[in-house]
């Protein structure tokens, strides 16, 4: 790099990547118009999602679009670039970029970020690989509707009573907030969507959820977990605790209890683990593969490069000694802001703050009008605690544009029945084509 402009590659367009980028763009707007800095962002995707109302989308209480937000529309002072990093040597301040077509290239930068997230954290369980499905993106949720709906329109033509029972078993692995509330929003669909089905009953679906623990939702505490399980149980869904997956080989399900039986359907949410492409850097990683951060968000040890987010240890100083802030949108989003902030005043010849925020509580949907909230000790069933996580998420949510069409998707739901029709063929499009060409 010339000494002219300073590059500062993003790698990621996460929570932790555009709100950094988002908060460079405001406090070095002079720099980036007079093209002292540039700032480059590096993601596979070109949106950011917002993951907290994925079961939502899921289940049509909003529009899929409306979760995610271009990072085109908003980092417009920015360079964003559609491909992912391979590899980042810090001691030459080179990074390979992969674009989605074409060959890799090398892009010289002065300071990054590393910030490309997590990833499932999946076990080498016979079958997984050809039946699951994830629940991270935006298009693993519309996936699922389509999933859900379509198994219900195929279950009304058919007369093997197996073949159907396969069709209408729904298997979810992972008792954390996205298998919790990915399960209770679309079983919540299907039960309003039978209706529209009278060749099938609330009998013939079956929910499981698999989790490996004693507990559903730790993050609610035990007692909160205790009355998740109930209410799930009396919905009819079987919650199966300290129970393994052992094999979904052609759709047959085998769990550590002995059970056995056949799903066309395995969403896998059993926890996540750092980006792989952490390991492919020359930067310090801790026991987990997380890049160590000191409390100001900086690389431990490494000057000109900094990282927070899922793929960053950083020092939680409100915890104990060695504590760790966790993997959550509430810290992301938050550190995001102050490592931007961070960067701006350290090339302006100012001095770093530390990262400081004592976690909050958490709160989950359960379904429509259901949910279960801990915030500052305060604990919260019901409506109550589905109406807090409706008002904490919009607030969260990037943009002016994506609350106030959040909030007209809720409000137009007040009025109107819920959406039930499956665009599975979405995900085939050029299936009728090719068959008209035979």
């Amino acid at each position: 790099m010339t000494q002219e402009r300073t590059r500062i590659l993003i790698v990621g367009g996460g929570y932790v990547g555009m709100y950094t980028a988002l908060r460079l763009q405001k406090r070095l707007r002079r720099e980036l118009r007079e093209k002292k800095v540039e700032v480059v962002v590096v993601d596979p995707r070109s949106y950011m999602t917002y993951q907290p109302f994925l079961p939502e989308a899921a289940a049509g209480s909003v529009e899929p679009r409306h979760v995610v937000v271009p990072l085109r529309r908003v980092l417009r002072r920015c360079v964003i670039l559609t491909g992912r990093v391979d590899s980042v040597d810090h001691g030459r301040r080179v990074a390979r970029i992969q674009p989605v077509r074409g060959d890799a290239y090398d892009l010289s930068y002065d300071v990054v970020v590393i910030a490309p997230g997590s990833i499932a954290r999946t076990l080498p369980i016979p079958g997984l690989a050809e039946l699951g499905i994830g629940f991270k993106q935006v298009e693993e949720a519309i996936a699922l509707r389509n999933q859900v709906l379509e198994m219900l329109d195929i279950a009304t033509s058919i007369t093997d009573h197996a073949a159907r029972r396969a069709l209408l078993s729904f298997v979810f692995v992972g008792g954390g907030y996205a298998g919790i509330e990915a399960l209770a929003e679309l079983e919540d669909m299907a039960a309003y969507a039978m209706r529209y089905y009278p060749e099938l009953s609330q009998g013939d679906l079956r929910w499981v959820l698999v989790e490996a623990t004693g507990r559903i939702l730790p993050e609610v505490g035990e007692d909160m977990g205790r009355y998740t399980v109930e209410e799930l149980r009396k919905r009819g869904i079987e919650v199966r605790l300290e129970t393994r997956l052992e094999s979904c080989v052609g759709g047959h399900i085998v769990l550590s209890d002995g059970e056995e039986f056949d799903a066309e359907t395995l969403v896998w949410t059993a926890g996540v683990k750092p980006n792989p492409m952490l390991a492919r850097t020359d930067l310090p990683l801790d026991e987990k593969g997380r890049v160590k951060c000191r409390p100001d968000l900086r690389i431990d040890g490494v000057e000109g490069a900094w990282a927070a987010g899922d793929a960053a240890a950083v020092p939680d100083v409100t915890g104990p000694p060695g504590a760790t802030t966790g993997p959550s949108a509430q810290h992301a989003v938050r550190q995001g802001k102050v490592l931007g902030d961070n960067i701006a005043r350290l090339l302006r010849g100012g001095t770093t703050s530390a990262y400081i925020h004592k976690y909050v509580g958490s709160v989950a949907s359960l379904g429509l009008h259901k949910g279960v909230a801990q915030v500052y000790g305060v604990k919260l069933r019901g409506f109550p605690a589905w109406f807090m996580h409706r008002s904490y998420h919009v607030s969260r949510v990037p943009t002016f544009n994506r609350k106030a069409r959040i909030i007209l998707d809720w409000t137009l739901a007040l009025f109107f029945r819920r959406d039930i029709v499956s665009l599975g063929s979405l995900q085939r499009p050029r299936q009728e084509f090719t068959e008209a060409t035979r």
